[in-house]
């Protein structure tokens, strides 16, 4: 295992990395080891595993360390920082030419990752849709559709209302969408995937996978919120999200 965040794998003769996970964990030692068990068979010499603890006061590092996989690279956050912050710092940190997003607490449907690096070849970033582990109620929130993939504004406007179903958990991205991605603007404390997504429609490259690449695990710990919100925090997030709208759409033109 890794614990430098500045070693660079080797693991192609190339010396390229082919696919990045990208991790961030806080209080997971219950149920980390599943995932990244369900992530590790999955993945290959060419690959990695970047996982941010963000300074968990649990067992979730020595449970990670218990691993000793060289494909792992572990960084350790001296203190707490906020998840989305987390997944930035593991997406910065990653080497690989394709960028998928893990929660500690799912399992990964075995084939998702060829699923995504294959969805990869023709979209800039990927988004999937997941079941619920233990055949549990879904959120309440359409599935996605393949057929509105390409439906950008559709998909923006779906983001603003809340019936577009990015989950980060079910995202990935290709290296070439970093630069639009990265930085995550500083007002954003949550929704990094919604910021994904967004980045993704207004590049004009998304692709929405109808299957269930994941089994995501719904309990009290998660970072999604489970329950309705008041009205003053949804009024709050729609006008975050759409200072990410004009924040993206620059970045996208200055790219293009």
């Amino acid at each position: 295992m890794r614990t430098d965040p500045t070693d660079v794998p080797g693991s192609t003769g190339n010396g390229e990395t082919r696919a990045s996970v990208c991790l961030a964990s806080y209080r997971g030692g219950r149920f980390i080891k599943e995932q990244l068990e369900s992530v590790l068979s999955q993945l290959g010499p060419d690959d990695e595993l970047v996982i941010v603890d963000d300074a968990s006061p649990d067992d979730t590092v020595e449970q990670i360390k218990r691993f000793q996989d060289g494909r792992i690279r572990l960084i350790e956050a001296a203190v707490n920082q906020g998840y989305v912050r987390s997944f930035e710092q593991a997406v910065l940190a990653s080497k690989g030419q394709y960028i998928l997003l893990a929660d500690q607490d799912d399992v990964w449907v075995p084939g998702r990752l060829e699923l995504m690096i294959d969805a990869l070849q023709a979209s800039r970033v990927v988004a999937s849709n997941f079941d619920v582990l233990g055949g549990g109620p879904r959120p309440n929130i359409p599935r996605l559709r393949g057929k509105d993939s390409r439906r950008h504004a559709a998909n923006i406007l779906g983001i603003l209302v809340g019936y577009r179903a990015y989950y980060g958990c079910g995202m990935a991205f290709r290296r070439d969408m970093l630069p639009v991605f990265t930085p995550v603007p500083r007002f954003l404390h949550e929704s990094h995937d919604l910021w994904l997504a967004i980045c993704g429609n207004l590049a004009g490259s998304m692709r929405h996978l109808e299957g269930a690449t994941l089994l995501r695990r719904i309990h009290d710990d998660n970072a999604t919120p489970r329950s309705w919100r008041s009205l003053s925090v949804i009024l709050r997030a729609r006008i975050m999200l759409l200072r990410c709208i004009g924040l993206a759409w620059g970045r996208v033109r200055r790219q293009s």
